[in-house]
């Protein structure tokens, strides 16, 4: 299958939270995104995204990353989204998008990539180990959404 990995503009937006609400369907979360294309527009500047298109100019894959800083190691590169449309999985598209984060965090001087994976996706899991990548089942997610900011009081 012929694919393309290109860089996301602006116009892409709306392709691109297609498919992060794809994706959150498929963790079985859907009803947490609670971003819009408005939304990102506002927030462009803190994060980038590489999108797989077929040859049809389909957005079938997103790899969304943003950069971060981890006082362990110094800059890094945080993937926050690689997702690839159901029908186009095992076609290499998410392999190509992992290989553009990694070109980016070279050229960038990143000491650290890190994403996160379910502890049930299996599929992903084999493509990250067969990449290289270490699974760490030690540290949890602590998470406040917008509402628990707002009311945060110790």
């Amino acid at each position: 299958m012929k694919f393309t990995i290109r860089k996301a503009v602006e116009r892409d937006f709306e392709d691109i939270l297609s498919l992060i609400k794809e994706l959150a369907l498929f963790e079985k979360a859907g009803e947490k995104v609670t971003n819009s294309v408005e939304q990102m527009k506002s927030e462009k500047d803190y994060f980038q995204c590489f999108i797989a298109e077929n040859s049809e100019k389909e957005v079938v894959g997103i790899a969304l990353y943003f950069f971060t800083y981890y006082t362990w190691v110094g800059k890094s590169l945080y993937l926050d989204d690689l997702y690839v449309k159901k029908e186009y999985r095992k076609n290499q598209i998410g392999t190509a998008l992992l290989k553009k984060i990694f070109e980016v965090a070279k050229k960038e001087n990143c000491k650290r990539v890190r994403w996160q994976v379910l502890n049930w996706n299996k599929l992903a899991i084999d493509m990250y180990k067969k990449v290289g990548a270490e699974i760490d089942n030690e540290w949890s997610n602590c998470d406040f959404d917008s509402k628990g900011i707002k009311e945060f009081n110790f």
